[in-house]
Parts: C-alpha cells; sequence; structure tokens
C-alpha cells in the first residue's frame, strides 16, 4: 500500500525480541509465549481490533486477528507468524540476544530474522489499515503462533486439531523463509518458498544382554544403535529434484549462462552460483536423515540392555514412506523405529494469481529484480495448516546486502536483520496484502 509509515516497524520488533520466548520444547526452561501474545494483543486493541485467543496449557498462547475483506465472497489469506524462538544462549553471543540491540544498521537479537520481524511487520500492516482505513481485496486471518519451534504441537497443530473452525474459509497461507533476496549472475533474485521438505523424527532403540563391562559380550545394544546410526548418517541419498527445484536452477542456469542439465555436476554447479543461498537450496536435491542423539548406559563398567537414538529424517515431497523404508534397512536387524513427530512434504504452484501478487509487490518496489521459487528445506506451520486444504507460501520480503548470510542467522549466534530490510519489508507486504 503506498504511502504506508514504516517508522514504527523496527521499534515492535526490538520489543518482541527484548520478551524471551526461548522454546527449549518439554524442557521446563521453556519460555511461554503469553507475555508476547499480550504484547500484541494490546496493541491490536489499542488500533481498534477484536482478538481471538487461543491457550492450549497453561502460557501457550496463539493469538489470531480478522480483518474483513472488500469482497467477503473471496476465500480468506491467513497470514502467520510465530512468536517463540530458538534458545540463545547469552555466552555465545556478541550482543545480548535479547536487548534488542541496534547496531551497524541491523537489529540484533534472537528472532531477529525467525521470526519476530515478520510479526512486527504483520502488526505494522494492521495499524496502517486501521488509522488510514484501507481494507484487503480479500478477508484475511493473521495468526500469532506459539511453539513452531517445537513442531507447533501447542501452537498451529494443536489449533487445527482443536479449533478447525478459525481457519473456515480460507484457501492460502503465507509464513516465513521466503521472498529474501540473494544475488545471482549479478542480479537480484528474491526466493519465493513454494514448497517445503517433509519431515519425520525418529528414535531407533536396541535391545541387547546387560552385563559386566569386563566381559565378552556378542549382544551389545550400544555397538548395534552405534552401527545402525553409523550406516544411516554416512548414507548417500539419490538426487531427487523436484519441479520446484528445477524451475529454480533453469533460472540460475539463464542468469549465469551456464548450461542446465541434472547430473550431480551440473547440479553442483548451479547451487554454488546461488551465493549465500547455496546451503539452503543444496539442502533440498536429496533426501537426507542425520543422526542427532544418542542414549545408552549409566556407568562405564555396565553394558546395558538397550540404547537408543534420533534421526532428524527430511524426504523430498512424495518420498516419505520410501525414505522411511530406506531407513529401516539401513537401521538392519534387532532396531526398532518409532515416529516422534511426522510432517509430509509439499509443493506448492509457483505459476499461480497469489504468486503473481507477490511478484507485482516485490518488483514495484526492486523494478529490476528476477522472481524465482524455492523448496525449504526445513519447516514452517504452513505444514500445520495443509491438512485443512489451506495450500502455503513463504513470503517474507526483504532486500538483503548480497553478502549477508541470511541463512546462518536461522537459529544462529548473532543472528540480526538490516533496519532497512524490515522497512522495505513492510512497504512490499502492505502492497500485496492489498491487492491479493
Amino acid at each position: 500500500m503506498n504511502g504506508i509509515d514504516t517508522s514504527p516497524v523496527v521499534g515492535i520488533c526490538q520489543d518482541l525480541i527484548r520478551i524471551d520466548t526461548q522454546n527449549f520444547g518439554p524442557d521446563p526452561r521453556t519460555r511461554p509465549e503469553a507475555e508476547a501474545a499480550d504484547y500484541v494483543i494490546g496493541l491490536l486493541r489499542s488500533w481498534g481490533y477484536e482478538t481471538e485467543t487461543y491457550e492450549s496449557e497453561p502460557g501457550r498462547v496463539s493469538v489470531l486477528v480478522r480483518v474483513a475483506g472488500a469482497n467477503p465472497e473471496l476465500p480468506a489469506l491467513i497470514v502467520h507468524g510465530h512468536l517463540d524462538v530458538v534458545p540463545a544462549p547469552a555466552e555465545e553471543w556478541s550482543v545480548d540476544p535479547f536487548g534488542g540491540v541496534i547496531k551497524d544498521g541491523y537489529l540484533w537479537g534472537r528472532g531477529a530474522v525467525d521470526m519476530k520481524n515478520m510479526d512486527a511487520m504483520m502488526l505494522v500492516c494492521l495499524k496502517d489499515m486501521a488509522e488510514r482505513g484501507w481494507r484487503p481485496r480479500r478477508p484475511m486471518i493473521f495468526a500469532f503462533f506459539a511453539d513452531e519451534e517445537a513442531g507447533g504441537l501447542k501452537g498451529a497443530k494443536w489449533m487445527v486439531a482443536n479449533h478447525p473452525e478459525a481457519f473456515a474459509g480460507a484457501s492460502h497461507a503465507i509464513s516465513e523463509v521466503g521472498g529474501y533476496s540473494v544475488e545471482v549472475g549479478g542480479r537480484r533474485v528474491y526466493l519465493i518458498q513454494t514448497g517445503e521438505k517433509g519431515l519425520r523424527w525418529l528414535t531407533l532403540s536396541a535391545k541387547g544382554t546387560a552385563g559386566h563391562g569386563s566381559v565378552v559380550n556378542e549382544d551389545n545394544a550400544i555397538t548395534r544403535i552405534a552401527s545402525a546410526i553409523s550406516r544411516i548418517g554416512s548414507h548417500r541419498w539419490p538426487l531427487h529434484l523436484t519441479d520446484t527445484v528445477r524451475a529454480l536452477l533453469r533460472q540460475v542456469a539463464e542468469l549465469t549462462d551456464r548450461p542446465y542439465a541434472e547430473d550431480p555436476q551440473t547440479v553442483a554447479d548451479l547451487v554454488s552460483r546461488l551465493g549465500v543461498a547455496e546451503a539452503f537450496v543444496a539442502a533440498t536435491l536429496t533426501t537426507r536423515a542425520n543422526p542427532t542423539q544418542l542414549t545408552g548406559g549409566y556407568k562405564v563398567n555396565v553394558i546395558p540392555g538397550d540404547a537408543s537414538a534420533g534421526v532428524d529424517l527430511r524426504p523430498v515431497p512424495g518420498e516419505e514412506e520410501s525414505a522411511l523404508a530406506t531407513i529401516a534397512e539401513l537401521a538392519g536387524e534387532g532396531i526398532e523405529l518409532s515416529t516422534m513427530h511426522a510432517d509430509p512434504g509439499y509443493e506448492s504452484p509457483f505459476d499461480a494469481p497469489i504468486v503473481e501478487e507477490m511478484s507485482a509487490a516485490l518488483l514495484a518496489e526492486d523494478p529490476e529484480a528476477i522472481i524465482a521459487p524455492y523448496l525449504l528445506s526445513a519447516g514452517t506451520d504452513n505444514k500445520a495448516l495443509a491438512p485443512l486444504g489451506i495450500t502455503g507460501y513463504g513470503f517474507v520480503p526483504l532486500a538483503l546486502p548480497a553478502d549477508f548470510d541470511f541463512p546462518a542467522m536461522f537459529h544462529g549466534v548473532d543472528e540480526r536483520i538490516p533496519l532497512e530490510a524490515l522497512h522495505f519489508g513492510t512497504r512490499v507486504l502492505a502492497r500485496f496484502l492489498a491487492a491479493v
């Protein structure tokens, strides 16, 4: 929306960063989102909005606000962010991770990128709607979810399971990790996230014969589980390009005047030309599985009767079942697999009216830019909404310096965002919301 006052976005983002909402999962150190939710509710009510709050358990609060569209017959759009953040050990940072420090043209702090930046941009757009009296073409549901960083079981997933009616009439959703810029072949390219890999968090369990550490024992649970995760961790998954990844790499080939082919060497060369986005995109070329936990034994001279491990499996969309079968084969005899958490991957169409509006909003602010799709290797709350038939995209528009390592900011030390990117993103988001 032309003329939006973006000046409040930095201060609101600072305020949100200064509210500690570290999510340690089931660990009692988790800081519930209630204080951040109260802050959001206070702003929204001061601008005349009615809010809805949903509390999955004490302190784990999600906030919704509905905005009427000029055409109520159109399906609603969900615009969502999350209020929790991953832990940030202060001793590892060069600044207070919850200080909302402004330094060198950046706002520093846990959540500056993931994803209190978008929360602040959403709030400023809502403020502008209320104060200047404009409204979007279609109905909209703005959601500020709890618990995204631990799988949404107390946030978006809980909402979908217990209050699906809250999202009735919605057809599409936008959220994080898309719409940011990278430099390719000397051109600024904005990557709109049109899909996500699946995820399956697995527990592997082994049984053995307990005994004294000094005796011969050919039935050792530790040895069995260690062998299993060694095979899984060293497995080389075959190249599997989705339609989204193919479309992105074809654009990279065109921009860099390189040949396009789907052999591993050519693909690796094209991905290497994506600048700071290389790490994000490289993880989407294949299914991947990383052992992440290993537990067993309680005393050095006692062979335990059981041992376990955790594996983070990230299958390419559509490969979930075959990937699980591969893990079972790699794990081998005597290993029991169980699933802690599972979400299927998805791909949304790039050739779609909603993407055309995202592109138009970006090009209005950056006319020389190129727009391209990409697949996210991680996950967002769009996965939680997908069972309701809601098509998800990642669109947090950010114009970033070419040398700014944006992927490293996610869950990284010294997370920060350029101040100008917050203002740019708010302008683009407002344009998109007014037109979509």
